[in-house]
């Protein structure tokens, strides 16, 4: 064992012992998504540097304060990526919060979610032992789960050490079409679309000054994006131009994401919809929406009262609400604030609490960070 794992071990031994409450931490990028940020922080910034990394194997290991863009600079030199388009939202991302935080970006819905890149992970549960699951290969996973089950938690169960990933290799060829419609024709299409043979990888709809407009990205082999071109229609973009603006999709940068400042009693509401749900009839004082995931994501911009009727809403089509970004609170003081989301069944909730006791019996972990 190094000197900085080491010494994060020791403290987590000793939080153990007197039941101090630790906020675990890497670049503090996810800072804002919290209900509570409780505890003294622990910084895994120590933890530095790509352990292994077999491009012909497609799997990278990385210690889990190592610097998110940092990997992905080097799997782009070599011709790799993560695929999940995970979100920085701020300079300092690491891999261990890209891991706990379980969030993706735009291509999420054509390419599945951090979860399941996820091929083993080392980490210290709240019982200070170091533990290891899963290991460098797909088929290497026995009984629980464990590292998918990591990406999500927020660091409420453990501290996450190192993970191994799988990566893949850039596609051959992109482009992004842009097509002005309203939110029905964009979801109608994007639900025709999606039961083609089609490389569709990322969807971005947006309303500006009551002009609608729907950008779908393509990735794949040459031929199919550029058969995809001639089918689908659209205005081609330059891809050098709106690789940036996928990028600040990503990250909510977008215009849409940024005129909220201006507005410190709007919060940022993330809807999870089946993709074939229709146009939500959101309450009045609500904004939005931006569509992604091909219809499945759709966020909102609302005063945190009206959550239960945006919950209520989601809840009719099958999916949920649960407010993402609570800008008046900001994130610098006890937390920010997020309103709590809806209970979870007595059955879920009963089995989230088992893994409670058993990953962090003393609850040193995060607390208070999810509701």
């Amino acid at each position: 064992m190094d000197s900085a794992l080491s010494q994060i071990t020791g403290r987590v031994r000793a939080a153990v012992a007197d039941r101090t409450p630790l906020r675990l931490r890497g670049g503090g990028s996810k800072d804002f998504h919290a209900r509570t940020l409780e505890g003294e922080i622990l910084d895994t910034r120590a933890l530095q540097g790509v352990l292994s990394y077999e491009p012909s194997e497609l799997v990278v290991t990385a210690r889990a304060g190592t610097s998110l863009a940092e990997l992905q600079a080097l799997l782009a030199e070599q011709g790799q990526c993560l695929p999940f388009d995970p979100p920085h939202f701020a300079p300092g991302a690491t891999v261990g919060g890209m891991v706990a935080a379980g969030l993706s970006g735009p291509a999420r819905a054509s390419v599945g979610a951090v979860r399941d890149y996820v091929l083993g992970l080392e980490m210290l549960n709240g019982r200070a032992e170091l533990l290891r699951f899963g290991g460098q290969v797909m088929k290497n996973v026995a009984g629980y789960d464990v590292p998918r089950l990591m990406a999500g938690s927020w660091g409420t169960l453990g501290l996450i050490t190192e993970v191994s990933l799988k990566v893949l290799p850039q596609a051959p060829a992109e482009a992004t079409l842009l097509f002005r419609c309203t939110q029905a024709q964009a979801l109608q299409w994007l639900n025709t679309w999606g039961g083609q043979p089609l490389p569709l990888n990322a969807s971005c709809w947006v309303e500006d000054q009551g002009q609608g407009t729907l950008f779908l990205r393509l990735r794949g082999a040459k031929s199919a994006v550029q058969s995809a071109c001639a089918t689908l229609g659209g205005e081609r973009q330059d891809n050098a131009q709106v690789a940036a603006d996928w990028d600040a999709c990503r990250d909510h940068q977008l215009p849409w994401f940024l005129d909220r400042l201006a507005q410190p009693e709007l919060a940022l509401w993330r809807l999870s919809v089946p993709a074939q749900a229709p146009v939500l009839a959101l309450p009045e004082g609500a904004r939005g929406p931006l569509v992604e995931w091909h219809g499945a994501l759709r966020w909102v911009q609302a005063p945190r009262a009206l959550g239960p009727a945006l919950q209520a809403l989601a809840a009719q089509v099958g999916g949920s609400a649960q407010m993402f970004h609570a800008q008046s609170a900001g994130a610098g003081g006890s937390g920010a604030g997020l309103v709590p989301a809806a209970p979870l069944p007595p059955a879920l909730a009963a089995l989230h609490a088992r893994l409670q006791q058993a990953f962090d019996p003393a609850g040193i972990f995060n607390p208070g960070r999810l509701a």
